[in-house]
């Protein structure tokens, strides 16, 4: 959870406004960080912060947080933040592992991961972060209705994915298997990952899953 010992990304980092150093102090009232009561949309994984910094700037309306556990691309979040700063965002530098620490059940809105690790390996599925433990965490913490929007450009990690959402309980509202040529793309904002696989003439695979209040706790 600790920033790693990288000095100038450190310093980066610390100094800015917008990171929160000790996100479980504002466990159950982000409210009072945010001085109102908009929803809240998180980011899992937010790499070097061109979705979620656009996504803060479009709309004001909404206060979001990016977690990336690495402070060398978090410093390169930072640096995204216009000048004028966004006093819609939180930066916190932690893995998903630690999210009931950080969240009330119910607090959370929405859920992005973007083009997380797919973790391709047998012996690594407990790290996917679609995998079932971190959908039923998602699951409390999500309110009622609460939505995750997943994309990514692993074929196989999408299916496992879809697999997984619908074992925990989720009900899937969009299941696109090219984005952009998809009567979404519009609506879509980009990551940096993104638009290079783009560029590449790949496929990106997304869906949305909504939080389903009636289906029962799935056992992990």
């Amino acid at each position: 959870m600790r920033l790693r010992n990288l000095p100038h990304a450190n310093e980066l980092v610390r100094n800015h406004p917008n990171f929160i150093p000790e996100p479980e102090e504002y466990k159950g009232r982000w409210s009072e960080y945010f001085q109102n009561t908009n929803p809240i949309h998180i980011e899992i994984g937010s790499g070097k912060g061109k979705f979620i910094t656009t996504l803060a700037g479009q709309n004001r309306g909404i206060n979001y947080i990016a977690l990336e556990r690495q402070v060398s691309v978090l410093a390169k979040l930072i640096r995204k933040i216009p000048g004028t700063g966004l006093k819609n965002l939180a930066v916190v530098n932690a893995d998903a592992e630690f999210l009931p620490q950080f969240f009330s059940p119910g607090e959370i809105n929405r859920i992005y991961l973007n083009f997380s690790d797919p973790w391709p390996k047998k012996r690594h599925e407990k790290r996917r972060l679609t995998n079932s433990r971190f959908l039923e965490i998602y699951k409390e913490l999500l309110i009622n209705d609460g939505m995750i929007c997943f994309k990514t450009d692993n074929r196989d990690f999408f299916d496992y994915s879809i697999e997984q959402f619908e074992l925990a309980g989720y009900l899937l509202v969009n299941v696109i298997y090219d984005l952009h040529n998809s009567h979404l793309v519009n609506d879509n904002v980009t990551t940096e990952y993104e638009e290079r696989f783009i560029k590449q003439g790949l496929p990106i695979y997304a869906l949305t899953a909504r939080k389903d209040i009636n289906m029962p706790k799935r056992p992990v």
